[in-house]
C-alpha cells in the first residue's frame, strides 16, 4: 500500500447497473431442438462430467435453441440449484421457454426425488415469470436419458 485512502466514495442517489449477456463459444446450436432425444444430443458435454450439472436450453417463442447455459455444477450426487440462478439466462437472452437438463455422473438417469420435486418448483416459477418449462432431461450413460415429461412425471408447459 502507498499509502493513499483507498476507501471507495459512498454513492449518492440512484446507480446505473448495465447486465449483457456474452456468447461463449461452444456446441453450435441446432436450428430446432424437436425431442427429448435432440436435447440429450446437444447437451452431450454434461454427461461425461464427474460432477453433477444443471443446465438450461433456451427456446424462442418459436420453439428454437438460442443457447445452453449451465446454472450450476455440484457434486458427485447432487447440485444446489436456485430457481434465479436457473432462469437468470432466460432472462437475459428473452427466451420464451426453457428446458432443463442434468447429468448423473452414476449413469442412472432416473429421476430422484429431490429431482421431481425441483423440477415441480422450477415450472412454477417459470409460471410466474412467463417462461415455458417445456421439459426436464435427466443424463445418463451414453445415449441413455429419461425425459420427464414423457414419464408423466409433472405437468409442463405446451
Amino acid at each position: 500500500m502507498t499509502g493513499k485512502n483507498t476507501q471507495l466514495p459512498l454513492l449518492r442517489g440512484p446507480v446505473r447497473i448495465r447486465v449483457t449477456m456474452v456468447r461463449e463459444e461452444g456446441n453450435p446450436v441446432p436450428d430446432r431442438l424437436r425431442t427429448p432425444a435432440d436435447i440429450s444430443r446437444y447437451a452431450d458435454e454434461l454427461r461425461d462430467m464427474d460432477r453433477e450439472a444443471f443446465a438450461v436450453v433456451l427456446l424462442d417463442a418459436k420453439n428454437q435453441a438460442i443457447g445452453l447455459h449451465i446454472a450450476t455444477v455440484g457434486t458427485i450426487d447432487a447440485s444446489l440449484i436456485d430457481p434465479a440462478g436457473v432462469f437468470k439466462a432466460a432472462l437475459l437472452a428473452n427466451a420464451a421457454g426453457v428446458c432443463l437438463v442434468h447429468n448423473h455422473p452414476s449413469r442412472d438417469p432416473t429421476p430422484s426425488a429431490e429431482d421431481i420435486r425441483i423440477t415441480k418448483q422450477l415450472i412454477e416459477a417459470g409460471r410466474i415469470l412467463g417462461i415455458n418449462v417445456l421439459d426436464h432431461v435427466v443424463l445418463g450413460g451414453p445415449r441413455q436419458y429419461v425425459s420427464m415429461r414423457e414419464e408423466g412425471i409433472a405437468e409442463f408447459g405446451t
